[in-house]
């Protein structure tokens, strides 16, 4: 079993930036797609950024203000959200599936962002 443990959730006025943790608790090298996703009271989970297949991907209406990182070092995923929108607020899930676990996904328990007007 993987552990995911997300940080650095918060309070933040429109405009303003915040970076979220993802700590994995083994190699990130044993994981795949990566990413983070987003729900709010109400809508449906929705995939916000994600690492995969070598590459990077986004929602739209993220674009251009989130970026995804990793850091094989720390064994940790950030999410680097800027001029961020009170319609950003949700809680947001680090999510990984094994590269070596047929069907095996992980979850975090989510952090909150709240970006007030």
């Amino acid at each position: 079993q993987v552990q995911l443990v997300e940080s650095g959730g918060g309070l933040v006025q429109a405009g303003g930036s915040l970076r979220l943790s993802c700590a994995a608790s083994r190699s990130i090298f044993s994981l795949r797609d990566m990413g983070w996703y987003r729900q709010a009271p109400g809508k449906q989970r929705e995939l916000v950024a994600a690492l995969v297949s070598g590459g990077t991907k986004y929602a739209d209406s993220v674009k251009g203000r989130f970026s995804i990182s990793s850091d094989n070092v720390k064994n940790t995923v950030y999410l680097q959200m800027d001029s961020l929108k009170p319609e950003d607020t949700a809680v947001y899930y680090c999510n990984a599936k094994s590269r070596f676990e047929l069907g095996a996904v992980y979850w975090g328990q989510g952090t909150q962002v709240t970006v007030s007007s």
